[in-house]
């Protein structure tokens, strides 16, 4: 009820701030929110599809980036010789910004989902991978010492040491990741392809017509919105250890 409340008050908040801006700019670049929410209504015929297909690439890219990170994240971050190995490799690729590679995958993979795809699971693989790294890099010596002290192996020592001490912070990171895709995601519609949100914004803003660019935006940011609450869900149920008393 609280969660509701305060996202109830977010929502008035931004469309009282989007009211205020929009009549002191004066601008038709920036209309003011009811004729972007009545093109909203109105083209829900044409977003739907377009939300569906966005959500659908988004999803898939990151399920491949985070299923290939969390077991090379383990294992870089607890194997000294892999960390040595590959971890100047991280330094040197995870700050290259993945969306240069945008032309290159286009020309590989074409204009449908592939290229698309695979920038976001590039990017969200760098993400989940330095993060699980760290995490479990920083999971205390006295912990393992405990759970082998116990007749533990290695598999039990990820299982019930390992994964559990790195969860929170691999949801930290997929809930960051979740806003990073979805800007890639526009990046990506909005110059390869016919389909998606970023290709319903771009097209509406080619015709001048900004409500309806507008009512694009919001969809977006609603796909965002969810997958951060997604993210936000699965970490409640899989790390209940950490919100017993609150």
């Amino acid at each position: 009820m609280r969660k509701t409340l305060g996202y109830l008050l977010a929502i008035v908040f931004i469309i009282a701030g989007w009211e205020v801006t929009s009549l002191l700019v004066n601008s038709p670049a920036l209309p003011e929110p009811w004729p972007a929410f009545c093109m909203l209504v109105e083209n829900f015929a044409d977003l739907w599809p377009a939300f569906l297909v966005s959500l659908y690439r988004v999803v898939v890219a990151m399920v491949i980036g985070t299923v290939i990170a969390i077991p090379i994240g383990l294992w870089v971050g607890r194997s000294p010789r892999a960390d040595a190995v590959l971890a100047p490799v991280l330094y040197f690729l995870y700050p290259l910004p993945k969306v240069v590679l945008l032309p290159v995958l286009i020309v590989l993979l074409g204009l449908a989902d592939a290229p698309k795809i695979v920038l976001i699971a590039l990017t969200v693989f760098f993400q989940v991978l330095v993060t699980v790294r760290d995490a479990a890099k920083s999971v205390p010596e006295e912990s393992v010492l405990s759970m082998r002290s116990l007749g533990g192996n290695r598999l039990d020592v990820y299982r019930h040491v390992v994964v559990p001490a790195t969860l929170p912070d691999l949801f930290t990171a997929l809930r960051i990741s979740s806003g990073t895709a979805v800007a890639i995601l526009f990046f990506a519609e909005s110059l390869a392809g016919s389909t998606g949100l970023g290709y319903f914004i771009v097209d509406a803003w080619s015709l001048l017509n900004y409500p309806k660019m507008f009512a694009g935006i919001i969809a977006m940011a609603l796909l965002g919105v969810i997958l951060y609450e997604l993210f936000e869900v699965a970490e409640k149920r899989l790390t209940r250890w950490r919100h017993i008393d609150r």
